[in-house]
């Protein structure tokens, strides 16, 4: 290849990149409706003004990023939806990582602690269809991963495996739970096998639904998500193809995660728009990313594990036979369950089914 053909391969990809995002905006009708999740089924949308959550917003941050901060860490709650869930933030500790800023979580039920890890592109309302059918049993956190959903974005910040962790455990070590179950699907998965090994007296057990930790990720899910994955990560135009996400699009990649095309609400596609566009999401996003070999890496972590291990997989998940039994060989004693007709959200897809999983050990 010439220098001169290598020195426009960027731009081509960014071409090709922007160009099947937008064909496949042009191959659906865009319904703006107007209508967010705050006008349906009672979950709250908010469009904050800055990289941080707004401060006025019940699912709100306690402080943005240069402002002063708490002298203590502390939780704040607010109870935006009496009956249904309490939306909740815990403020940055005191003398720890600068890089470390408020994290936001749901909060809903009575009874053992059972903590929900969404994925890559998502955020806590990933579970909101698995929330009211555990919530009687469990009292359920559902968390904003760091810089994800409302969770502060703070410049700078890491977003590769141990960084996400570290949230996490936060979550675990501030409100000081115990007894915990640890569910989580895909990246979360990962991150609730890593926390569960850093915090063995913490963790009950661990449901791992479709572990995020083999090679292209999203990218096999569909040529879109190829095509748009790659140019996220490219040198010099990644932040602009990051950037640049129509509904459709978005739509597409995260149905090529579902055999129901169905199971993903126009409503919770409308939120995740909203919540992409924060100033300084695409920056997260391309971050999150560029983790997956930190993930892939974490699997090193698997064998510490000392709670109960249940992993669970789609039949039709991204993961091929090889990489379920990689797994299964670092974690020899955990239960093991296929679904069948399920894809890689399964917390979209099958939401009773894990409930069943869920509240039959509650």
């Amino acid at each position: 290849m010439t220098l001169s053909r290598l020195s426009c391969a960027p731009t081509l990809l960014l071409r090709m990149a922007t160009s099947a995002l937008h064909s496949e905006t042009d191959r659906f009708t865009m319904m703006e409706t107007g209508r967010f999740l705050n006008e349906s089924k009672g979950w709250s949308v908010v469009t904050p003004p800055s990289g941080g959550p707004d401060p006025n917003h019940p699912s709100a941050a306690v402080h943005t990023q240069g402002s002063q901060r708490d002298a203590q860490p502390r939780a704040t709650s607010h109870d935006s939806h009496p009956g249904n869930h309490q939306s909740h933030t815990i403020a940055p500790r005191a003398g720890h990582r600068s890089d470390e800023g408020t994290l936001r979580y749901l909060r809903a039920g009575t009874g053992a602690p059972v903590v929900l890890l969404h994925t890559v592109r998502t955020q806590a309302e990933h579970f909101r269809s698995l929330i009211p059918l555990i919530s009687d049993q469990y009292t359920v956190y559902a968390l904003d991963l760091p810089g994800m959903g409302y969770s502060e974005i703070v410049p700078g910040a890491s977003y590769d495996e141990p960084a996400m962790r570290a949230g996490v455990k936060r979550l675990l070590t501030e409100l000081d739970l115990h007894d915990v179950t640890l569910v989580g699907e895909s990246m979360g998965a990962v991150l609730a096998l890593t926390t569960a090994a850093d915090l063995p007296e913490r963790v009950r057990r661990v449901v791992a639904v479709n572990t995020y930790d083999f090679p292209g990720g999203i990218a096999r899910s569909s040529l879109l998500a190829r095509v748009v994955v790659g140019g996220v990560l490219t040198p010099g135009v990644g932040p602009v193809v990051a950037g640049v996400e129509p509904k459709a699009a978005l739509r597409r990649i995260l149905q090529g995660g579902l055999v129901d095309k169905s199971a993903l609400p126009e409503d919770y596609v409308n939120e995740l728009l909203q919540v992409g566009s924060r100033p300084g999401y695409p920056t997260v996003a391309r971050a999150v990313y560029q983790a997956l070999p930190s993930l892939i890496a974490a699997r090193s972590r698997y064998p510490e594990v000392k709670a109960p291990v249940h992993l669970v997989y789609g039949e039709k998940d991204w993961s091929r036979p090889s990489d379920r039994q990689a797994d299964k060989e670092l974690l020899p004693a955990a239960d093991f369950t296929q679904v069948p007709g399920a894809g890689h959200f399964i917390a979209l897809e099958r939401p009773d089914l894990l409930a069943d999983l869920l509240n039959a050990e509650a």
